[in-house]
């Protein structure tokens, strides 16, 4: 493990960076006050600690396969929003894709009680790995590894995610991801 503090200590400085160049690189010029006033009102500042573990976390496992790590998009972030918004009233129900004219990975999460984090919901869909082959691209038969998959492909380079504390208590999160991945016959990294 000491050996790979460095390591994570790079990667969680990327993903700090990253989070601030995103956000600092919405201003048009210095001292905007309309452009930073413009940007307050669409970011969800309270979200900003879920965003950034959302990101570490899954930099963290990109790290394990030498992929490069995401960055926050907030556009996706605000579908992501939106996303969970439509599920709140029933975390439970049926996964269906809502219509878009774009494509996006996505990977979702439901939690019974409200204390699940985003950190648990990328750790569920890491603990993922155990069923993938590298050498056979597959997965254990009656195993799912998409999640897995999507968050470590190679040519995804952008996310975002959101979560809610739906209308019975329990949890809903999803991430969104650009490009997406899991295309049948490729490898993800």
């Amino acid at each position: 493990m000491k050996s790979q503090l460095p390591f994570l200590f790079i990667i969680f400085f990327i993903t700090l960076t990253t989070t601030n160049l995103l956000v600092t690189s919405q201003s048009t010029r210095p001292g905007d006050n309309a452009t930073i006033y413009k940007i307050s009102k669409q970011l969800c500042w309270g979200c900003i600690g879920e965003s950034l573990q959302f990101l570490y976390n899954h930099n963290l496992v990109r790290a394990t396969k030498w992929e490069l790590p995401l960055m926050w998009d907030f556009q996706l972030e605000k579908y992501a929003r939106w996303w969970a918004s439509q599920r709140k009233q029933d975390c439970k129900l049926q996964h269906s894709f809502p219509e878009n004219d774009f494509k996006l990975g996505e990977n979702i999460y439901w939690g019974s009680g409200s204390t699940w984090t985003a950190s648990d919901a990328v750790s569920a869909w890491a603990g993922e790995e155990k069923y993938y082959t590298y050498a056979t691209n597959s997965c254990e038969e009656g195993r799912v590894c998409g999640h897995y998959t999507q968050i470590v492909w190679k040519s995804t380079r952008r996310i975002g995610c959101a979560r809610v504390v739906c209308d019975d208590g329990d949890v809903f999160m999803t991430c969104n991801y650009d490009p997406v991945g899991n295309y049948i016959g490729q490898r993800p990294y």
